[in-house]
């Protein structure tokens, strides 16, 4: 099973998102492009927050110096991304891919982060509770299914909120798979409740 996470905007939990459904899979991880925070990247994060020993860590296909949208990032390092350049690793594991901010966070001049997903990926959503999360959590899931994109289902960051989370799911009609409460802090022990929280529906997608 190949999962890609994606999220309604930037820091909205993908790389916890990302985490938990590793540690519940025992899945292998893959961020395709990394900008910014090379000493501490979302890859080092999913290590340090899983205690399976079944998953690899897969390297990047770019690593990009500035915290910024890839496109620009990558024009600073002096180059630009090819999609062609951008490999799925091979593996015979579970795969949880992680997006670069939302889908239409640019790569480079006519390529988004939607086009990195494939037609054999489940898409997994996170939405944060914000003022304006329904908007973008509706734009998101609309754009998926323009392209005729497979969307697995939504998980919530946040602590509960029923008239956000009813109306989406009642717009939508997906799947909750489940919400990450707002904790004081996450490591492996708070990662491992949530994968065991998360585990059963996560395997009903195969």
């Amino acid at each position: 099973m190949k999962i890609f996470i994606t999220g309604i905007s930037t820091d909205v939990g993908k790389t916890i998102a990302s985490a938990i459904i590793t540690e519940a899979l025992e899945a292998d991880y893959w961020k395709p492009i990394q900008a910014g925070d090379l000493n501490d990247s979302d890859s080092h994060k999913i290590q340090r927050y899983i205690s399976n020993d079944k998953s690899v860590i897969h390297e990047n296909s770019y690593k990009l110096s500035t915290p910024a949208s890839p496109h620009l990032a990558a024009k600073l390092d002096g180059m630009t991304i090819d999609l062609k350049n951008i490999i799925e690793p091979k593996t015979t594991n579970h795969i949880v891919i992680e997006g670069a901010g939302g889908l239409f966070v640019p790569l480079n001049e006519s390529d988004f982060v939607i086009d990195l997903i494939q037609p054999d990926y489940k898409v997994i959503v996170v939405s944060r509770h914000y003022l304006g999360s329904i908007n973008h959590t509706l734009l998101t899931i609309e754009a998926l299914k323009n392209r005729g994109i497979h969307i697995a289902g939504i998980i919530f960051n946040g602590n509960e909120n029923l008239p956000t989370e009813t109306i989406i799911l009642n717009t939508t009609q997906l799947k909750c798979i489940g919400r990450i409460d707002k904790e004081p802090y996450f490591d492996q022990n708070v990662i491992s409740e949530y994968a065991s929280l998360f585990r059963e529906d996560l395997l009903k997608l195969q």
